[in-house]
């Protein structure tokens, strides 16, 4: 059955199954684990999880994929598919609780999904996801770099990277322009990323910009009440937002609250 990707929904389909070992081995697959994929694609990924865990709730905004995907699966009495936006779906009101997020991610929505599941999704522990090779450099990138940014500080306040693998173009088809990767990592704590994610996204929104010049261009506090948040910090005011560690934007949130 032929289908034809999508690119206004950023579709690259799996279609190599030797990257899946690579995927079980970062995901750290048991029989007991029930998976939330999002973007089953043509269902190589979701007919490898469900030989392999309890239950896979597949999430697919495509309906036009709905015949392909189920010739391809199959009958599997572990496989819920979800017609509906990824970044819409309620994650705590699917049965059984999804504990792990296995997934090659449609490239436009991958780093909302990743921040959401992680604010929104407290019955997640385990992400495994296929990115962008650039998504994935900044997930952990460490700070005074270039890759770093709002999402890095998020995602580093909630979780601890354990994996990495480079994938090749070639697995996917279409095959993409651009390098993509494998990453893992765990949730280390249930992080409030609400209370710090509009002071992040405003910082790193104009990086040029210092961090109380930022804040105040986003309307959230004064330039001054910026810099003496950031004097609390011991920080000058010509700091910029590169320059905070992740931990530090939360001592930055609730000076500025």
């Amino acid at each position: 059955m032929s289908v034809v990707p999508k690119k206004s929904l950023g579709q690259h389909f799996l279609v190599d199954e030797n990257i899946l070992g690579v995927i079980g081995r970062l995901a750290a697959l048991e029989p007991e684990d029930v998976v939330l994929e999002v973007g089953p694609g043509l269902g190589v990924l979701t007919r490898y999880l469900a030989d392999r865990v309890a239950h896979v709730h597949a999430v697919e905004l495509d309906r036009s994929l709905e015949a392909a995907l189920r010739a391809a699966l199959g009958e599997p009495t572990n496989v819920a598919l979800h017609w509906a936006d990824a970044l819409q779906i309620d994650v705590d009101s699917l049965d059984p609780a999804p504990t792990k997020l296995v997934a090659n991610l449609p490239y436009n929505v991958a780093t909302p999904v990743i921040v959401e599941t992680l604010e929104h999704a407290p019955s997640l522990d385990t992400w495994c996801v296929m990115v962008q090779r650039e998504v994935a450099d900044r997930l952990f990138a460490a700070p005074r770099t270039k890759a770093y940014g709002a999402v890095s500080v998020l995602v580093q306040l909630a979780a601890r990277k354990t994996g990495f693998h480079a994938v090749s173009p070639k697995v996917f088809r279409p095959p993409p322009r651009v390098d993509s990767a494998l990453v893992a990592f765990v949730r280390e704590r249930v992080a409030e990323i609400g209370d710090v994610r509009d002071v992040v996204e405003a910082a790193f929104s104009h990086r040029r910009k210092t961090l109380p010049n930022s804040i105040a261009a986003a309307g959230l506090a004064s330039r001054a009440a910026a810099e003496d948040a950031l004097a609390a910090l011991s920080r000058p005011a010509a700091t910029r937002a590169e320059e905070l560690a992740p931990e530090e934007f939360v001592a930055l949130a609730a000076h500025l609250r």
